[in-house]
């Protein structure tokens, strides 16, 4: 998947990538046993759905002017029974085909979402997330269809197709070989057609993603948007892209009609010329009526297959693209993976090394540290203050493994934490990010999130550790109120409460905070800076503020700048030093006397 805004149109490969058809083994090999015998049901019922014509041309041929009523009502007999038997397989086709499809929709969503959970960050930070979201989504749904049953109508199609061609042969090979010449024709036809209309799907899609991305990122930026009053000019935008979206499925629409409507002109030309030749051979007693009725009626018939089989071909050429972009995503390799041989982290004490550590986040781009080493010793508490941009939150990305480094080593107790298991190094860290996530459920679900087997009453001890607990019981379902999506009934500042709440209640050995009191008032955050003392005590911390009142009691103060660290040392060590750190502090304190 190529990395783009909204407003830019992702790659097209230029041939159909018949590899992603392939990659579906791994989820149509599971109904194999049933798809054999719907199969071999299926050639049955074919020659049984192709028999009235040859039954009827016995009919006109011998039954009517021989009069023999046993034989025709036998024939009856015959054709009521292939109608029952049909009848039957088409109800078990059909719900077998819907459930396996479903079925198979359901493995390959799942799939995709398990692995967009394991994608490192980048991933993330470089995509429009309605990009993804529409490939989960919309074009998942767009196969369905498909795979609940364009395969078998297609099999089905290619019987009847041949079982056609069969019975004409039995009846005369010369006029046979006269109503397929149209066939070479089409076949032409359908070469031409094919490039353009896969083409012009794909470009489709394409801008159905890109209108995807701009709903998401606008709904997303919704109060900004009102904020600014930029309703219309986004509104502007928005139609713009729906009119892309909805002219490129008119004519990707408009091409896939040309081979079906191209084969009903063929097949109306070669019914006539069967008629004409077909008089004409009745005249001279060349051949029979019940023949020529025979022929005419396996000629109408000839091209519905063939018409179903392009009509099946389009949803593939459709589907291709759709798959196109969905495998590439399954594809995304998972940068950040466990070793075969990774160990598991457990009673971990708290000591860090960072040895001579470079890190870039894209391969080419400057690097944000370089060459860092420190030490941490545990229950040391660690604050990183520094500029925008500086790395402070990369030290605490790459401790918490979300990004591997380039060059050095990073250690926990002495053990390089590249070799452990993500979820064993993970499940040691208390991280509260900068931005305050909530999920839809309730207020105690949103605690419990880190640890599940958390008990209500530590998920209240927990609240009350971070002053949570006196705005939860203000609630009238106190800690069952439900949580909207992404929060948006609770302030900024009560979401940042309960995150560091959910943060807490893992109780873990090493705690990561980053701007965890930027949205937090004064007053409250007093309160706050008394409960955490009591639960930082034995724990290894890393804190990034830039309120540096909330820092000074820190075991050491480390000032990132420059790709490194500049200075470290006590809140008092760095005054008296009156370097970086000191001119910030001072710069800070005059900002807030003006204030």
């Amino acid at each position: 998947m190529a990395v783009n805004r909204y407003d830019k149109d992702e790659e097209l490969r230029e041939g159909v990538n018949f590899s992603y058809f392939a990659m579906m083994k791994k989820y149509v090999s599971p109904y194999a046993g049933k798809l054999v015998l719907c199969v071999l049901s299926m050639l049955l019922v074919s020659v049984l759905g192709l028999l009235p014509p040859y039954l009827i041309g016995i009919a006109l041929d011998k039954c009517l002017p021989e009069k023999n009523y046993t034989l025709l009502f036998i024939l009856g007999g015959v054709l009521i029974g292939a109608n029952i038997i049909t009848a039957l397989y088409l109800r078990y086709r059909s719900i077998f085909a819907n459930k396996m499809g479903m079925d198979i929709i359901k493995d390959i969503r799942h799939d995709l979402f398990e692995h967009l959970q394991k994608l490192p960050f980048s991933f993330f930070d470089s995509r429009p997330h309605g990009k993804i979201l529409v490939r989960v989504v919309n074009y998942i749904n767009s196969i369905a269809g498909l795979l609940s049953g364009g395969f078998l109508d297609m099999i089905a199609n290619v019987f009847t197709l041949f079982g056609i061609i069969g019975f004409m042969l039995a009846l005369d090979v010369k006029f046979t070989l006269i109503c397929l010449a149209g066939l070479p024709i089409f076949l032409v036809v359908l070469l031409v057609v094919r490039k353009y209309h896969r083409r012009a799907w794909q470009n489709y899609s394409t801008k159905q993603s890109n209108m995807n991305a701009y709903i998401q990122e606008s709904i997303s930026g919704m109060k900004i948007t009102q904020s600014f009053a930029r309703e219309e000019k986004n509104a502007e935008i928005f139609d713009g892209l729906c009119g892309e979206t909805k002219s490129y499925w008119m004519k990707s629409t408009a091409i896939g009609q040309l081979t079906p409507r191209f084969t009903a002109i063929l097949s109306t030309v070669v019914l006539a010329i069967v008629y004409y030749v077909g008089a004409r051979a009745i005249g001279a007693n060349t051949m029979t009526v019940g023949v020529v009725v025979a022929f005419a009626s396996y000629i109408s018939q000839f091209w519905n297959p063939i018409i179903g089989l392009t009509t099946i071909y389009n949803d593939i050429v459709n589907c291709g693209a759709y798959l196109e972009r969905i495998f590439e995503m399954m594809e995304e390799p998972v940068v950040i993976e466990d070793y075969p041989d990774a160990y598991e982290m457990k009673d971990v004490k708290g000591d860090i090394s960072f040895k001579n550590v470079t890190f870039a986040y894209e391969k080419g781009a400057p690097n944000v540290l370089e060459n860092v080493s420190f030490d941490v010793r545990a229950g040391e508490s660690i604050a990183l203050v520094g500029p925008t941009g500086a790395g402070k939150s990369t030290v605490i990305n790459l401790l918490s493994r979300f990004y591997d480094i380039q060059d050095g080593q990073i250690t926990v107790d002495g053990r390089d934490i590249k070799f452990a298991t993500k979820k064993s190094l993970r499940s040691q860290m208390g991280i509260m990010l900068q931005d305050s996530v909530l999920f839809t459920g309730t207020i105690a679900d949103n605690i419990r999130y880190g640890r599940l087997d958390a008990t209500d009453e530590e998920i209240i001890e927990a609240a009350k550790t971070v002053c949570a607990h006196d705005f939860i019981m203000e609630f009238p379902d106190g800690y069952n109120t439900q949580v909207t999506e992404g929060g948006a009934s609770l302030s900024v500042g009560q979401k940042q409460l309960i995150a560091f709440a959910r943060t807490l209640i893992a109780d873990p050995k090493i705690l990561i905070l980053d701007e965890a009191t930027s949205s937090i008032d004064t007053e409250t955050e007093k309160v706050l800076q008394r409960g955490l003392e009591k639960l930082l005590e034995g724990r290894t911390s890393f804190i990034i503020a830039h309120r540096l009142s909330t820092i000074k009691n820190s075991s050491r103060i480390m000032y990132i700048a420059d790709r490194g660290v500049a200075e470290a040392g006590t809140h008092d060590e760095l005054i008296e030093r009156d370097g970086r750190y000191a001119e910030l502090y001072r710069a800070q304190y005059k900002f807030l006397e003006q204030m």
